[in-house]
């Protein structure tokens, strides 16, 4: 008797929109409090926030409130539609100002001058999955607050789904934004 080989078959993964997310946040689906974004299709839950993560967002928060009034707004822990697949929740979002506040519509990825993820233990995550996906859209500055490692990495000139300029700093150095002049920090004090 001859051995029948099995074929394999690939299993298909169902892609939600950002339209069928929104139409499942708003049915009330995810329980209450559920910290949960949508990346490429997939309905992702979100790591809990730590104490150091959250300190560092809300002083991150106060400060550029302070420094940018009236030059942007400063937008926390709120989602970006960056395509039909993709609503991630920035820890921080430096938007262009508009007078309804994002009320009309969530902001896209023009709408972005910074994006910032403050990263602990999903430093993996924001570099390996989240920030090609904020190339491809075009989010033109990102930066990562690497807790574990103690720098700013900074990301900007999206081309071809990667960010061509790098740069890495530490205690002691400056960090400053390449779109919004305003926003010059130092990296000791972001870090705490």
């Amino acid at each position: 008797m001859e051995a029948v080989e099995a074929v394999a078959t690939p299993i298909a993964k169902y892609k939600f929109t950002v339209a069928q997310y929104m139409c499942m946040g708003e049915a009330g689906i995810f329980p209450p409090g559920e910290r949960v974004e949508l990346i490429e299709g997939e309905i992702v839950k979100m790591s809990p926030i730590g104490t150091r993560h959250a300190a560092r967002v809300g002083w991150l928060t106060q400060t550029l409130i302070i420094l940018l009034q009236r030059v942007a707004l400063v937008w926390v822990q709120n989602p970006v539609v960056l395509d039909d697949l993709s609503e991630p929740q920035p820890d921080i979002l430096v938007l262009k100002p508009r007078p309804d506040f994002y009320a009309e519509s969530k902001p896209k990825p023009n709408d972005v001058l910074l994006l910032i993820e403050v990263a602990e233990t999903t430093l993996a995550y924001d570099r390996k999955v989240k920030l090609p996906i904020y190339a491809r859209s075009g989010v033109r500055e990102v930066w990562i607050v690497n807790l574990a490692e103690e720098r700013i990495e900074t990301y900007a000139d999206p081309a071809g789904g990667v960010y061509k300029t790098t740069a890495s700093f530490g205690r002691g150095e400056e960090v400053q934004s390449r779109l919004v002049a305003s926003l010059k920090l130092g990296v000791s004090e972001v870090l705490g």
